[in-house]
């Protein structure tokens, strides 16, 4: 099994920074087998054609706005039936700067996307400010996402383990 893990973000806009704070933690112990990290700031067309090397398995880590108390981490499974009918909302998005959900209709739309498929994101505060670090609620998150990760992973190596056995 392949996964791939993709912090997402700029680290120079405050909270936006939030994914690759994440992946950076992740990356300073070896990875799973199968397991790549993967930064790709805010260009989603990298992600995009990183994900035509075929993976199992896609974890993006990002800071999301859903209007929860800042710091919160959510663990969101989108949907592969709403990303099939769903179109490209806008004709001119600059995949250079899309947000997942972009990227995840143009790999879909590709058929590079795949199967499993995870969002770990954190509720920003800001992401606007240019030069500030994360803010305090997001700082404290990131043990948190890391955690997630971590079992997202630990799940599918399980599962990777039990299909082996039978």
């Amino acid at each position: 099994m392949r996964v791939l893990i993709a912090g997402v973000g700029n680290v120079l806009r405050g909270d936006d920074g939030f994914g690759i704070e994440v992946l950076q933690r992740l990356q300073r112990e070896p990875p799973a087998e199968g397991v790549q990290f993967f930064e790709s700031g805010i260009a989603g067309i990298s992600l995009v054609q990183e994900l035509m090397d075929g993976y199992d398995a896609l974890v993006i880590i990002d800071a999301l706005d859903r209007g929860a108390e800042p710091g919160r981490v959510f663990v969101l499974q989108p949907d592969q039936a709403s990303l099939s009918t769903k179109r490209m909302q806008n004709e001119s998005t600059d995949l250079h700067q899309a947000d997942p959900e972009a990227v995840l209709q143009m790999a879909h739309a590709m058929k590079v996307l795949p199967e499993r498929i995870w969002i770990v994101g954190c509720q920003a505060v800001g992401c606007d400010d240019l030069g500030a670090p994360l803010s305090e609620a997001v700082a404290n998150a990131v043990p948190t996402a890391v955690q997630r990760v971590r079992e997202i992973v630990a799940g599918l190596t399980s599962e990777r383990i039990c299909h082996a056995a039978t």
